[in-house]
């Protein structure tokens, strides 16, 4: 109640209008005895006859009504979706002024059309210029078209395009009075939106990218499956449907074959979905089809002139869309160059062929050689990851890819800033030439600039602690939890041991391995990868793991370390903390014992740093990053999220734990290039860090996430 109560008071011009239009529909009886078949709707209903009979105030008062019962489900849909979107973005008052404005200028625009035309022989307009039309669509249509404005790209485009093909497909197929008005309402909206904000409407044009052909060719195939859709629904009074003859007409309706036209949608949104990949067999599909099919129609458009035949409209009219489809499909060919995924990761190079121990092997040595600004970067070289190397850039991106989405791990990894640059941008375009979603994950402020720099967005996913080692002391009252794990640790005779896990005794690691195994059973979900590293990562020889270990050669707990090379490679500046595990009933302190005695021994070292990593979804403030999102929703996912999570891993408080070692804390980001696509990487993301997980796993997450 409280939330409705919120979205009220934000949309009281909404739920006003809502209240009022059911309230005028109850008392007026419309809301079930139909408004055409009452005298009525001479009184209020607008159109071209109310005008001529000087009932100019119908333009307001037609508005607060249905001509038909079932017509009030669309009206008062529309106010709620498209008014409340509009008045949510605009404001109270300038979504008034859109509204009405809108909605004026299409009811009087409609009927000055149509008096002009009435008398010139073209039968729709001869009819529509006989009829009256009520509601207020037009007007919340427009109002949507003008608050479009105060969106980024691409959600801009997006709706500025959804809302044009809505309007055109009705007006053609339909042809209705309110389909008339509706393109002018939107047509005046998207030139009034830029006003109401101050600023004058410009019209800009810039170079298609292989992207934008992909989205109009697979655009023009969903659209193509829409109108097969409505075929059976066009009216006869339609802007085309009247270029026939009722004979025509009526063969056109009695030919309609319904498994025809199934077959026929379900071959075109095959093709959109393919060519939105950029397959290339689809493209070869396309331009095919579309060649047959238009050479048809230029031998049918020559036979209908040739006899006369009426319907020239109406073919010339499929005749042009089908060649500006085709256009599309050859201009932009170079976008359709994807083969199949089945040849795609039998190809070497591609983005989603499989990686091999050679392509580790070079990472980890790129790793070493070049170095990177981010401290996590050790776990791009875990073997579940891809590596992107172009022979443009020394170094690599480490990705993996998840239901459509190539997920990048830590930033790229090169010595220069330029380089790291140029390999987000060239990682970018493979993934988007292979038909998939780039992104990249936990990354530094410095990859969240280039990605920004690039029109990416960002957004702040997690919280890197780090301790300047040269600095450190265990020295005061914030460092007591600290002190007292090491004197504790000193009096129950257990010391600290450090080195590759896989050069320790046998006996030791099968300890390790069995405090691990028993930590992932108590947790209720399968072990959590990708960012998260395990024992089979601690094996690695250039890790090294810090044992808490008592006089009987017991293991207490277990600390696991990957080696941070910075910009410019050579040995390692610092270390970053991956597993942490306690043996269940052994040293209480374990784990404050373990990270201050590695502190210790890397500074004696000469080490600059530590990092105890992030924790995902763990943060002391709210998220940071691009300011054209909507911060306050995204929190509000990542918090629910993270609780959902926190009672199987801990991510909260682990971070709270973290606070003892008073480290510093630097953001950590995740880039993407659309924000249309963040429901799709939540996906690929939740299936890198459970691939394993099954339904009852997520099922059992879900519910935790309601509790």
């Amino acid at each position: 109640m409280s939330r409705l109560w919120t979205v009220t008071s934000r949309l009281p011009l909404t739920s006003i209008l809502v209240v009022a239009t059911l309230a005028l529909s109850v008392w007026t009886r419309s809301l079930w005895d139909p408004l055409l078949d009452r005298p009525l709707n001479d009184s209020v209903s607008y159109g071209l006859p109310a005008f001529e009979q000087g009932s100019w105030p119908t333009v307001l008062t037609g508005a607060f009504f249905a001509a038909r019962p079932f017509q009030y489900v669309p009206i008062l849909l529309g106010l709620i979706v498209f008014g409340g979107f509009a008045e949510w973005r605009l404001g109270s008052l300038r979504y008034a002024v859109a509204l009405v404005s809108c909605h004026v200028v299409a009811v009087l625009g409609a009927a000055g059309l149509l008096w002009l035309t009435r008398d010139h022989g073209y039968a729709w307009t001869t009819h529509l210029a006989a009829v009256l039309d009520a509601g207020p669509s037009a007007g919340f249509l427009g109002a949507a078209a003008a608050a479009s404005v105060t969106l980024s790209p691409p959600w801009r485009g997006r709706v500025r395009a959804l809302l044009g093909a809505y309007v055109v497909l009705f007006v053609i197929h339909m042809g209705a009075l309110a389909d008339l008005e509706h393109v002018l309402g939107v047509g005046f909206g998207l030139l009034l939106g830029p006003t109401l904000m101050g600023r004058a409407p410009l019209l800009t044009f810039r170079h298609l990218t292989r992207r934008d052909f992909r989205l109009l060719a697979s655009g023009f195939f969903v659209i193509a499956a829409v109108e097969v859709a409505l075929r059976p629904f066009t009216t006869a009074d339609g802007p085309f449907a009247v270029t026939l003859s009722p004979e025509a007409r009526a063969a056109e309706l009695a030919d309609t074959d319904v498994l025809l036209g199934v077959l026929q949608i379900v071959l075109w949104l095959w093709l959109a979905r393919s060519l939105y990949k950029g397959r290339r067999l689809a493209w070869r599909w396309a331009v095919g089809l579309l060649l047959v099919v238009m050479v048809i129609q230029v031998l049918n458009l020559g036979y209908m002139i040739a006899v006369g035949e009426q319907g020239l409209l109406a073919a010339g009219w499929e005749l042009f869309g089908n060649g500006l489809g085709l256009s599309v499909c050859l201009v932009g060919r170079h976008a359709f160059r994807n083969p199949s995924p089945r040849r795609a990761r039998r190809t070497s190079g591609s983005i989603v062929a499989p990686a091999d121990d050679d392509q580790r092997s070079r990472a980890t040595q790129l790793l070493r050689q070049q170095g990177t600004v981010n401290r996590l970067a050790w776990m791009t070289t875990w073997p579940e990851n891809r590596w992107f190397t172009p022979a443009s850039v020394s170094g690599y991106v480490a990705y993996r890819v998840h239901a459509g989405v190539a997920v990048g791990l830590c930033d790229p990894v090169a010595s220069a800033e330029e380089d790291r640059s140029m390999l987000l941008g060239a990682f970018a375009n493979a993934v988007h030439a292979q038909g998939l979603v780039p992104c990249l994950f936990t990354v530094t402020g410095e990859a969240s600039r280039h990605a920004r720099a690039q029109g990416w967005h960002s957004l702040q996913v997690a919280e890197e602690a780090w301790v300047d080692l040269p600095t450190l002391d265990f020295v005061g009252k914030a460092w007591q939890d600290v002190r007292t794990a090491l004197n504790q640790a000193a009096k129950l005779g257990i010391g600290f041991r450090i080195g590759p896990l896989k050069d320790m005794p046998r006996g030791i690691q099968m300890q390790v391995k069995a405090i691990s195994s028993e930590w992932v059973e108590d947790k209720g979900l399968p072990e959590m990868g990708f960012t998260l590293g395990g024992v089979d990562e601690a094996l690695d020889p250039h890790v090294r793991v810090g044992l808490a270990i008592d006089g009987d050669a017991t293991v207490h707990g277990v600390t696991s370390w990957m080696p941070f090379h910075a910009s410019g490679g050579g040995d390692p500046a610092g270390w970053t903390l991956d597993v942490m595990r306690r043996l269940p009933g052994g040293f209480r302190y374990s784990m404050e014992f373990l990270i201050a005695s590695a502190c210790l021994t890397f500074k004696e070292e000469g080490c600059a740093l530590v990092s105890l990593s992030g924790a995902p979804l763990a943060r002391t403030r709210p998220s940071a990053g691009d300011e054209s999102l909507d911060r306050g929703t995204l929190d509000v996912f990542l918090d629910r999220l993270g609780e959902s999570l926190e009672p199987y891993y801990g991510f909260r408080s682990l971070h709270a734990f973290k606070s003892k070692f008073q480290p510093r804390h630097e953001p950590l980001y995740l880039v993407f290039p659309d924000e249309a696509a963040l429901p799709r990487i939540g996906l690929a993301l939740s299936r890198a860090y459970l691939p394993d997980a099954g339904m009852r796993d997520l099922v059992a997450l879900a519910r935790s996430g309601r509790q």
